[in-house]
C-alpha cells in the first residue's frame, strides 16, 4: 500500500502562452505534447511526456493560474542524455543556466522555463558519470 510511481507534476502558466511552453518543453526539452482531455483543453494549459512514453508516467502538466505565479523553489529534475548540447540551446534561446554543485558526483543545474518555472537538468548516467 503506497505510491508506486510519479504520474505528473504541475507547474504553474499564464494564460494564453501555450505556444511559449511548446517552444521551450518540446522545443528546447525534447518532450512530446499529449493531449488533454476536452473538459480540460477547455481550461487552458499543456500536458508534456518524456520521448516513447506511453503511458502517463513522468509528465510535466502546465495549468493556468491566475493571478500566475512562477514556481522559483518547487521543480521537475530531468535527467538529460546530452547536457552539454542542451546548455548550448538554452544559451542560444537567451535563458539562464545555474550550474549546483552542491551534489557530489552528479552534473546538474538550473534554468527557467518561460515563465519562470525552476527546471533542474540532470547529466544522465551512473552518478560515478555524472561529473
Amino acid at each position: 500500500m503506497g505510491a508506486v510511481a510519479l504520474d505528473h507534476m504541475q507547474l504553474a502558466m499564464p494564460r494564453g502562452a501555450e505556444d511559449e511552453a511548446r517552444e521551450f518543453y518540446v522545443g528546447l526539452l525534447g518532450l512530446v505534447e499529449r493531449p488533454k482531455p476536452p473538459v480540460l483543453a477547455a481550461r487552458g494549459g499543456c500536458w508534456f511526456a518524456l520521448p516513447g512514453s506511453a503511458s502517463a508516467v513522468g509528465e510535466i502538466h502546465l495549468g493556468v493560474e491566475e493571478p500566475f505565479t512562477p514556481a522559483r523553489k518547487a521543480h521537475p529534475g530531468l535527467l538529460v542524455d546530452d547536457l552539454d548540447a542542451l546548455l548550448a540551446a538554452l544559451a542560444r534561446a537567451g535563458l539562464p543556466y545555474t550550474p549546483d554543485d552542491s551534489i557530489e558526483g552528479v552534473r546538474r543545474g538550473h534554468t527557467a522555463d518561460p515563465f519562470g518555472n525552476r527546471v533542474e537538468l540532470i547529466a544522465a548516467g551512473p552518478v560515478s558519470d555524472r561529473a
